[in-house]
């Protein structure tokens, strides 16, 4: 089992604080959601995590281990699926291997067990009878598979998810809904994904997060004790008191507006 740890972590741009004090922990086999009003700061604690943007101060560590860096460890999805448009979708599903993080372990064992790999993780995604299009033959959906299967080659520990599903229409949501948790349960992956959506983060995870701006912090940890995740578990009642608590949360940090005096007066002006 696999611990990824958050200690004290900031992060300023300039003048700009952007993150404060973040404590977080991840074990393998996890989903964690993090959720909060625009600004906050769930995407940049999502790149720092993955290496992607540098922290200001705190410890980021991995079973003990300090990291600065992208690694093999862990692996991330973007909202924008980031394909390569120029190759299939089994060649962008086996990218990863062309890099130089895989150069020492070009055996024909270790080529032939990532080929096998490849093919497994296609069929998993639902995408065998389109392995060999390219992503503008594909729907936003598909893309979207062939990215997760792609950020799954390498087998991380640590699956770092960036509002992954906001283009899609409800309909394919709620199949991806369903995939990512079977994926979870099959690759074993620590889980951390990025929404603005409270529905999906109940939906999907074992914790929720609940991060407030100026700066980004912890306001809450949810802990999701939920029956197994099926459609209809959105109209249960423990499904939506979950819903609207963390819903109410949100917009008691987000520092908008909201008091019906302080709205009148401005009508008023």
């Amino acid at each position: 089992m696999s611990t990824l740890l958050v200690s004290h972590l900031a992060k300023r741009f300039d003048s700009f604080e952007a993150l404060r004090d973040i404590n977080l922990t991840l074990q393998t086999g996890e989903f964690v959601a993090l959720v909060g009003a625009s600004g906050c700061g769930k995407s940049t604690l999502l790149r720092i995590i993955g290496g992607l943007e540098t922290r200001s101060s705190g410890a980021l560590e991995i079973d003990g281990t300090p990291i600065a860096a992208p690694g093999r460890d862990r692996a991330m999805v973007f909202q924008d699926y980031s394909l390569y448009p120029w190759l299939s979708v089994v060649e962008n599903v086996r990218f990863c291997r062309t890099l130089k993080s895989f150069a020492k372990d070009q055996s024909q064992a270790a080529i032939g067990a990532a080929v096998r790999r490849a093919n497994l993780l296609i069929d998993l995604m639902g995408l065998s009878r389109v392995r060999d299009a390219r992503p503008d033959q594909l729907s936003g959906g598909m893309r979207q598979r062939v990215a997760i299967a792609r950020a799954l080659m390498a087998q991380p520990d640590f699956l770092l998810m960036d509002e992954p599903f906001g283009a899609l229409d409800t309909q394919t949501r709620e199949v991806m809904h369903d995939l990512i948790l079977h994926v979870k349960e099959i690759e074993r992956s620590a889980i951390l994904f990025v929404t603005h959506d409270v529905e999906e983060a109940v939906y999907l995870a074992d914790r929720v997060v609940v991060l407030a701006p100026n700066p980004g912090h912890i306001d809450s940890v949810w802990d999701i004790s939920l029956p197994p995740r099926t459609q209809d578990l959105k109209l249960a009642p423990e499904f939506l008191h979950y819903k609207r608590e963390i819903t109410q949360r949100i917009r008691a940090t987000s520092g908008m507006v909201s008091d019906r005096a302080t709205l009148e007066a401005l009508a008023g002006d």
